[in-house]
């Protein structure tokens, strides 16, 4: 019995075997779970914006400080100590707490002796923070998701990037001055003791303390979680201070958490 090989149609010299594309079809299973998926997604976004839109709309209802009120007791307390940054602070907080508004949303006062102190009574509260590239403390007197109320400085001096925040700051200057300027303006803005630095809502600016030092009253009053990112990057990614990260993060929870259970947004 002969062998004989079986194999198909031969080719001509020189020619290749043409490709046979399938084209896969995605299931309607398939289908249908992606439309779903952005259904729900576009409502999520819809109802996100429209939430944040009404929010934004009516977040002052949730402010208690007043900014101008907060500049004319930080010029009572300049003028009556006038050579005492720890007595002014301390002026400025027991005005607070002389409020039943505003009491039960503060911290301890710094510094609860008026007389002349270079040590705060409660230095565990003080950490650094570096942000922007400027690096000086702070002590937070109040924090909530629309406001917080800070003494921030240096008494060496510092300089940097102001961050673009969604809050509105007001930098009241309680000792030695801070320069400032926005890109396109050749001149320094000088803000001296006793002045008010309002850096709006969305502006960025450089901003300095010069070798004298600087410290201020400094409220933000917007939307506060989003600037917490400026807050911590530096020490995150440059400093990597992983103890004043802790602190700053203990803190600012504990007085946002507190506040939130006493009612303050």
């Amino acid at each position: 019995m002969n062998n004989r090989s079986v194999s198909g149609p031969r080719l001509p010299p020189g020619s290749r075997p043409k490709a046979i594309h399938i084209q896969k079809q995605i299931p309607s299973s398939s289908l249908a779970a992606i439309t779903r998926r952005t259904l729900l997604l576009t409502i999520f976004s819809a109802l996100f914006i429209g939430v944040y839109r009404w929010a934004d709309a009516i977040k002052s209802r949730w402010y208690i400080f007043d900014p101008s009120e907060l500049h004319k007791i930080t010029l009572e307390a300049i003028e009556r100590y006038p050579n005492s940054t720890s007595a002014v602070i301390h002026h400025i907080v027991q005005s607070f707490e002389s409020q039943p508004t505003l009491k039960p949303y503060i911290t301890a006062n710094p510094f609860p002796d008026p007389s002349p102190q270079a040590v705060s009574a409660y230095p565990s509260e003080w950490v650094f923070n570096n942000a922007g590239g400027a690096m000086g403390a702070m002590y937070i007197i109040h924090a909530s998701i629309t406001e917080y109320l800070i003494v921030f400085g240096t008494p060496i001096g510092t300089e940097g990037h102001t961050g673009r925040h969604t809050a509105d700051d007001y930098f009241n200057i309680l000792a030695g001055q801070q320069t400032a300027f926005a890109a396109g303006s050749l001149e320094a803005e000088v803000y001296r003791k006793g002045s008010v630095h309002h850096l709006r809502r969305g502006q960025v600016k450089q901003y300095k303390m010069p070798d004298g030092g600087c410290w201020a009253l400094e409220l933000a009053q917007g939307w506060i979680p989003p600037m917490l990112p400026f807050g911590l990057a530096d020490s995150v990614f440059s400093t990597v201070d992983l103890i004043t990260i802790y602190h700053t993060i203990r803190i600012t929870a504990r007085e946002i958490i507190r506040n939130l259970v006493a009612g303050k947004i």
